[in-house]
């Protein structure tokens, strides 16, 4: 700072990013690949078969996957975008229209559009940052045939009310559940709800294969167009009946898969206990509306998102993220431009509003919550938080 500048307010000179000692005295990540010596051993013994496509690792794989969450199967994919795309690929036309939350990553909209439907954006509830049932029903046309619900940051969807619209209109439910391995509603998994469930592996979801993905369905007839478009409409060697893609996941990301599963429950248990942590010692906080839990639903938390209330606050959520960075707190945005305001989509599309889903993607962060969290971390989680709201509330 130099001798003309103007001195900080007292409350700022504690921050780290002005001097200050930050919370934690390591960088703490917002995500971490957790693998064992028993993970690379899998792996490595694939690799030594020399069997490495698809095979029978992932067919394991594929049977461990849908028993775990209670479906009748699973079809593994080369990544979560892959499982979108054949889901949709599956049931949908060209020109048909499907109704996708607006606030979500974009894959769960340009999928649609890569099978030549039509994604209609729907507006989020403001306090589970989900699906807005009604605002959807407002939205729904002659030409729509299917909802992507999205379970976001692992938190589940309303899916009674969302199963009632879909019956009610005879509408295909694809459930995304690219951030909600082991999540639940009602005491039932996700992945064991009709129609169709599709996961990511990605590094930074609850588990990895590096990339990957899974479809779930309990429908036989969904469960054999799946597998045919995953492996080029192929139902025999060299037989190809409609038209495919190379989505197939291989033995060598399988046998991660395999390994990651077992402890999957573990890892979920771990971090609900870290976001219960925290949402207890953040919720008294001025200005924070942490994502609210779905009534009936077990949040497997991907990710403990927050959304700023600005009033409060003298400054905006990206110079609030910034000065929590340098606290070595790990934060992400998760999203900051809603879908209908993506160029892909309002220039093909045009502009139209909705108020939640705009409000929330300027004001969201998430937080660590992923079992490699120690308690040390959590407490300078915590730490961190506070000392940036006492910085810069109002």
């Amino acid at each position: 700072m130099s001798e003309t500048s103007a001195p900080l307010p007292e409350r700022w000179q504690q921050l780290a990013a002005y001097g200050g000692s930050p919370s934690s005295p390591h960088p703490i990540p917002v995500a971490q690949v957790l693998l064992d010596d028993e993970d690379i051993a899998a792996v490595v013994e694939v690799l030594r078969s020399g069997h490495l496509r698809a095979g029978r690792v992932c067919e394991a794989f594929e049977e461990a996957f849908a028993a775990q969450v209670g479906a009748r199967y699973a079809i593994s994919v080369s990544s979560g975008t892959a499982a979108l795309h054949v889901a949709y690929a599956a049931v949908l036309a060209p020109g048909d229209e499907v109704l996708v939350p607006a606030f979500t990553f974009i894959a769960t909209a340009s999928m649609v559009s890569a099978v030549g439907a039509r994604p209609v954006f729907c507006d989020v509830r403001p306090d589970t940052f989900t699906l807005d049932v009604e605002d959807a029903r407002r939205r729904i046309t002659p030409r729509t045939r299917a909802i992507a619900a999205v379970h976001l940051f692992g938190n589940p969807a309303d899916v009674a009310a969302i199963q009632a619209l879909a019956q009610e209109y005879g509408l295909t439910i694809i459930w995304d559940a690219a951030q909600a391995h082991g999540a639940r509603y009602q005491g039932q998994d996700v992945g064991a709800l009709d129609d169709l469930v599709c996961y990511s592996f990605y590094p930074t979801k609850n588990m990895t294969t590096g990339e990957g993905g899974m479809i779930t369905t309990n429908d036989p007839e969904l469960y054999t167009r799946c597998r045919r478009l995953r492996d080029h409409g192929q139902v025999d060697r060299y037989e190809h009946v409609c038209l495919g893609y190379n989505y197939r996941l291989t033995d060598v990301m399988a046998a991660l898969g395999l390994r990651q599963l077992t402890r999957l429950p573990t890892w979920i248990a771990r971090r609900r206990a870290h976001a219960q942590y925290l949402i207890r010692a953040l919720q008294t906080l001025p200005g924070l509306h942490i994502q609210q839990e779905q009534p009936g639903g077990e949040h497997s938390y991907n990710l403990l998102t927050v959304a700023l209330s600005p009033e409060h606050f003298t400054q905006d959520r990206d110079t609030f993220v910034a000065l929590l960075r340098a606290e070595n707190i790990g934060v992400g945005v998760h999203y900051p431009r809603p879908l209908h305001h993506q160029p892909l989509y309002r220039e093909t599309y045009g502009s139209w509003q909705l108020p939640v889903a705009e409000s929330l993607s300027r004001r969201v962060f998430s937080l660590p919550v992923h079992p490699g969290l120690s308690q040390e971390d959590l407490a300078a989680i915590v730490r961190g938080v506070r000392k940036v709201v006492e910085a810069l509330h109002v």
